[in-house]
């Protein structure tokens, strides 16, 4: 039962992640405008989109890493060192394949 709350965050978090991703690149592949001065704010709004776009895409990747884990049973454990990952820190990064020490 206690792998019931992990699983939910995680596809919580792939759902909204994905969701990010997929409004972003729907900006992204909308109609430029016509005008110089326009392209140019657009041309700066888009390099934006695509840092964001890329954000959502690695944290999907995390998301998915981590249900991998969880189905693993692996889910929790160091992928560096192998310790236990502070239930804390779980609960704050549900992704999180590194205990503190390692991150660190």
């Amino acid at each position: 039962m206690a792998e019931l709350a992990p699983r939910a965050r995680l596809e919580a978090l792939l759902a909204e992640y994905s969701t990010r991703a997929a409004a972003i690149e729907r900006d992204l592949s909308r109609e430029h405008a016509q005008s110089f001065s326009e392209q140019a704010t657009e041309r700066q709004n888009d390099m934006v989109l695509q840092g964001l776009l890329a954000d959502a895409r690695t944290s999907v990747k995390e998301v998915q890493h981590a249900i991998e884990r969880l189905e693993a049973g692996t889910y929790g454990e160091c992928t560096a060192c192998g310790e236990s990952i502070n239930q804390a820190r779980l609960e704050a990064l549900p992704a999180a394949q590194l205990c503190i020490n390692c991150a660190d």
